[in-house]
């Protein structure tokens, strides 16, 4: 398993956001309006992400975006089907939170949803808890916004079991 460090216009990183995305539909489409979400999931802004790759395919990705000059903000996260279950997800977080305690910042922020019970586990686990909607969010009740203070410790090592490696 490797973890690649990369941008927005990585077209495996854009690719996983496909696929994201069409998972996305397929789970909570039905239930939640999912278009007002499009303007803040534009991958131009993101300067860094992580493609997971399992034998030189692609198997998952998400990156992370500058919020304000303390917080960082996860975005587009997604491990592919038939990768799920194996603690990639936990992983790639981790390595996403360690990335952003080298940029200087010092709390991470997410959105995701209540229906995406596996996500919100994971995050959890990760040490994420549960705060009042912020920015665009704010407004969107279907929204769950979660965040963690970010310190200077390996979170790869301690939280994700240490396996995999950087290219």
């Amino acid at each position: 398993m490797e973890f690649r460090r990369t941008d927005g216009k990585d077209k495996d990183f854009i690719e996983n956001c496909r696929l994201l995305d069409m998972d996305l539909d397929r789970r909570v489409g039905k239930k939640i309006q999912r278009d007002k979400y499009k303007k803040y999931n534009q991958l131009d802004e993101i300067q860094e992400a992580i493609v997971v790759y399992i034998d030189n395919r692609a198997a998952g990705g998400g990156a992370i975006r500058r919020y304000d000059d303390e917080n960082m903000e996860l975005k587009r996260v997604f491990v592919h089907t038939e990768y799920q279950g194996r603690g990639i997800g936990s992983r790639l977080v981790a390595l996403l939170m360690e990335w952003a305690v080298e940029l200087g910042y010092k709390r991470m922020v997410l959105e995701t949803g209540e229906l995406l019970a596996e996500s919100c586990a994971v995050y959890k686990k990760l040490g994420f808890q549960v705060i009042p909607n912020y920015g665009p969010y704010e407004d969107m009740p279907e929204s769950l916004c979660m965040a963690r203070d970010l310190k200077a410790d390996s979170y790869f090592e301690k939280s994700a079991g240490g396996q995999g490696g950087w290219r």
